[in-house]
């Protein structure tokens, strides 16, 4: 075998092969050498050009989202506010300055209240300008300990509608500039500034007590954000663990301040956030029990709207992230400034009255409880007599819709009116088509009858209009195109099409 290698490698072709491969070698050694030297050198280089930290060459850590730190104070009004700031922080604050600073707000309160009040820990969420305005009327008020949390920055576009934030403030991240600005005001408040987006994983971290969760837990939670899916995540974790929260539904679009109310979540109109909202948070079981602010104003000729979504815009990336309405962006949404400010002083108003049990009435939820029993016993007897027609016996039959379905087909889905009509009383839920292959009952392995019916199968009608279309349309065989005009018939596709959409929310 030896032999062999010797009598290859004393070939010439091998030879110059083989010199060739090592020069090769050496030389990408020789590039890849020079240029980890030349990196080194260039490191080092810009390493010995960065001063070292002291008073006047200061350095912080970004944020986890690359976003700045906060900024050196600019100036000696600024570093005197914040040093006055941080010795009241500290309990060196005059008590009698404080008691008359908020003197109205005690003589209102009566004092035992407002020993609540100035004794409470709120967390905001989203400082836009229903946080910010929230936040300013909450620490004016009294609020002595509150958290901050939203990842974003002061933008040049949202200075028509933020409660403290200047030009100087742009760039900056928004929890910083509503503290240092409210600080000028507040000085004894203690702040906590989390520069981070809310995320459901996170949720014991951000809403823990007071000081890292070794103080006392939130009075109230304050949702003011405007991505759809971190609120819904936000008000499903609040309720679900028995935290107080309330939450800002969509002030965009809106200019009648008359029309803005408080009531529950499940009493909303007129909004396409809080539909959007609400909807999403009855797909994961939460249909009612979190106060809401909104407007009832609607959408009319030469009202604001939201501006259609430019290809451009398409391309960034996904477009219905910050929507309330497909292929559209919240961050082009028009805001009147004053609406906003209006919102958020709305729910600084309702958690101050609810940590000091002021006497105030919000508006009940719809109470249609009853109603659901009724027309899901309906339906239940619909498909009873739909298979008795086909020669079935429906003796223990069970259908896959509950009374949170019927309350989210009829409310969200059919906002609440017959499809035919447009009547709001004695609804019903029917079958839309009769099934394409004939009624069909079918069993589970221990003998348990039940239908495959879909809630996209279902449409509202009155009781009346639902009877009609039972015998035209489900045992009579015709198809619906055929029974009604094409503008209930698109318009039962649309509802449909909304359903489909949110299923994946289930």
């Amino acid at each position: 075998m030896s032999s062999w290698f010797e009598r290859q490698l004393s070939l010439h072709q091998v030879q110059l092969a083989a010199t060739a491969l090592v020069s090769g070698i050496t030389v990408a050694g020789l590039i890849y050498g020079g240029q980890a030297i030349r990196r080194k050198v260039a490191v080092e280089e810009l390493k010995a050009s960065i001063p070292p930290l002291d008073v006047e060459h200061q350095a912080q850590r970004l944020t986890d989202f690359g976003a700045a730190s906060p900024l050196p104070l600019a100036g000696k009004e600024e570093e005197r506010v914040a040093a006055l700031a941080r010795r009241a922080q500290r309990g060196d604050y005059d008590e009698e300055l404080i008691n008359e600073q908020l003197t109205r707000t005690a003589s209102f309160l009566t004092p035992q209240r407002f020993k609540k009040l100035r004794g409470s820990f709120v967390i905001v969420v989203g400082l836009g300008g229903v946080g910010s305005h929230c936040t300013s009327a909450l620490a004016r008020s009294g609020v002595s300990h509150i958290r901050l949390i939203d990842f974003d920055q002061v933008t040049l576009s949202s200075l028509n509608r933020h409660a403290v934030a200047t030009l100087a403030d742009v760039g900056t991240p928004k929890v910083q500039c509503v503290r240092k600005r409210l600080e000028a005001v507040v000085p004894w408040v203690q702040w906590e500034c989390l520069n981070e987006v809310w995320r459901e994983g996170q949720g014991e971290r951000l809403l823990a007590g007071w000081d890292h969760g070794r103080g006392r837990k939130p009075d109230y939670v304050v949702d003011a954000i405007d991505n759809i899916d971190s609120k819904v995540e936000l008000l499903k974790y609040c309720h679900e663990h028995d935290i107080k929260v309330v939450s800002s539904m969509g002030a965009g679009c809106k200019s009648d301040p008359t029309r803005v109310f408080v009531g529950d979540i499940n009493t909303s109109m007129e909004d396409p956030l809080s539909r959007t909202t609400r909807r999403k948070l009855k797909l994961l079981g939460v249909s009612e029990g979190i106060p809401v602010i909104y407007s009832t104003e609607k959408p009319g000729p030469g009202k604001a709207q939201l501006l259609p979504l430019p290809e451009e815009e398409i391309l960034k990336g996904t477009v219905n992230e910050l929507s309330v309405l497909p292929d559209f962006r919240a961050r082009i949404l028009p805001v009147l400034g004053t609406m906003p400010a209006i919102f958020g002083c709305a729910v600084a108003n309702f958690v101050i009255l609810e940590i000091t049990n002021y006497p105030h009435d919000v508006g009940p939820g719809k109470g249609r409880e009853k109603m659901y029993d009724s027309i899901l016993s309906g339906l239940q007897g619909l498909e009873e007599r739909l298979a008795r027609n086909a020669g079935q016996d429906p003796l223990g039959l069970k259908i896959p819709v509950t009374k949170n379905d019927v309350g989210y087909i009829v409310e969200e889905v059919f906002r609440g009116k017959s499809v035919l009509s447009g009547l709001p009383t004695r609804l019903a839920l029917t079958r839309w088509r009769a099934p394409k292959h004939g009624f069909q009952i079918y069993q589970t392995w221990n003998g348990q009858k039940h239908t495959k019916l879909q809630l996209e199968e279902l449409v509202c009608m009155t009781k009346d209009e639902a009877a009609m279309h039972e015998k035209e349309v489900l045992k009579g065989g015709k198809p619906p195109e055929v029974v009604y005009d094409v503008d209930v018939v698109q318009l039962v596709e649309r509802r449909h099409q909304e359903e489909r959409q949110y299923q994946r929310y289930r």
